[in-house]
């Protein structure tokens, strides 16, 4: 099988290999402080919960509900973001816009680590949260194609695969990181303590981060793609929204499974299983570490073979292990071990996706419609399908008292996903992508 056709004359451009390096740290940093905050957000839900979702006298489940409404608000604002700073970066270039995002992203999650809680604002601090809440989704929407379309327009030939799985492969990174952030301040500080005011600090952190980001997104030369084809004729408007909806259509798989295993478990172990915090924040870890393993990999393996076999791959082992991986983690007769397995196993496979789908997005796009075409597909898969993850999966099993939503969630969502990528598109230059 033959590798998947590279979108168009924008890849034969060369790139400087120093210029290609500091595109890929670039677009990377960006994205990992996005995820290292939605991570932290959601490791952090039940807290959040209580404090600003929770009067005095409120149930903790009301509370959750309405933090992953707050939650899913956000991602609903991404595909406004994605279309704003989309048209922005397909017209200006992708450096200026790229640098507005950044210092959004930074500014509203450092904000929300210095928020009064309900008990400090009454009903005026679930507002400012969720105020905040919409300005990342904002940025976070103008996030992704700018970082997709800098990794994969400076990408060596050959290579797109390669690169744009580290958009990817960051995610994983900014998981981590929250994932590590909480355990540790988890094991540091006392119940009460984090309660308390420990869950501002990995917040508050994002500021420095956000400054790193800056700093070398001032560094980043325009991509030369953007520099010789952005004045181009642009394709009709019906094709880019047939791309658009094929492109959400092939992800949604990869965004609903990936926030059920990666960011939802935390609170669905603790909520629905009674593990503790410690526990669900140990089995987050494994999850995320089994999806970096296998992002760089599968994005270099698409490369070679195409990324629809890598992604279908991927797809099909979801929908055919997602229960029965949920069920080893509800049995009490399950090890640890073989607990820590299936949960970096759901992690592993999901990261078969991740690996090749922004190369797969990026080259569903001609030019000078990319940065808004591949943002708003990722954008308006993750809306509904990551958004929404929580908030159906926690009101479901409320309503339904069945704990097994969470894999019937990530099975017929990956279903679908497999069906979307059997669907060949003969893109504007004849190739078959």
């Amino acid at each position: 099988m033959t590798a998947a056709p590279e979108h168009g004359p924008d890849q034969q451009t060369a790139t400087r290999p120093g210029q290609s390096r500091r595109a890929l740290f670039a677009g990377s940093v960006g994205n990992f402080i996005e995820w290292y905050e939605f991570g932290v957000y959601g490791y952090f839900a039940t807290i959040i919960a209580a404090r600003f979702f929770t009067p005095e006298g409120g149930s903790e489940i009301e509370g959750l509900v309405k933090t992953y409404a707050s939650f899913a608000l956000a991602f609903f604002f991404r595909p406004v973001g994605a279309a704003l700073f989309g048209r922005l970066g397909d017209r200006i270039g992708r450096r200026p816009v790229l640098i507005m995002v950044v210092l959004l992203m930074t500014g509203a999650t450092t904000l929300i680590g210095a928020l009064p809680t309900y008990a400090t604002a009454g009903a005026l601090a679930p507002w400012l949260l969720t105020f905040l809440r919409v300005l990342q989704g904002l940025s976070a929407g103008g996030e992704f194609g700018g970082a997709v379309s800098v990794m994969t327009e400076f990408a060596p030939p050959g290579k797109r695969g390669l690169y744009g799985s580290w958009q990817s492969f960051t995610v994983a990174l900014g998981l981590l990181g929250g994932a590590g952030a909480a355990a540790l301040l988890a094991t540091l500080l006392t119940a009460e303590e984090l309660n308390s005011w420990g869950w501002r600090l990995p917040f508050l952190l994002t500021l420095p981060l956000g400054l790193g980001a800056l700093w070398l997104r001032l560094r980043l030369d325009e991509t030369p793609a953007f520099r010789e084809e952005g004045s181009a004729e642009r394709p009709p408007a019906r094709e880019v929204a047939r791309a658009i909806a094929l492109g959400a259509g092939r992800i949604m798989g990869w965004a609903a499974a990936g926030y059920t295993f990666l960011v939802v478990l935390p609170s669905y172990l603790q909520s629905s299983l009674n593990a503790t915090f410690q526990q669900a924040l140990v089995a987050t870890v494994l999850a995320n570490l089994g999806f970096a393993v296998t992002i760089v990999p599968a994005g270099w393996l698409s490369d070679r073979v195409g990324r629809r076999p890598v992604m279908l791959t991927g797809a099909l082992l979801v929908t055919v292990l997602a229960l029965p991986l949920l069920n080893l983690l509800q049995d009490a007769g399950t090890s640890n071990t073989m607990k820590g397995v299936a949960v970096f196993v759901a992690g592993a496979v999901v990261g078969l996706m991740a690996g090749p789908g922004p190369a797969m997005l990026s080259e569903l796009f001609p030019t000078n419609v990319r940065y808004t075409g591949l943002g708003l597909a990722y954008a308006l898969s993750n809306a509904v399908f990551s958004g929404c993850a929580g908030l159906v999966i926690t009101e479901t099993i409320e309503r339904t008292g069945s704990v097994d939503i969470p894999g019937y969630y990530a099975a017929v969502t990956c279903a679908v996903s497999a069906l979307a990528l059997l669907v060949p598109r003969r893109d504007r230059y004849g190739q078959r992508s």
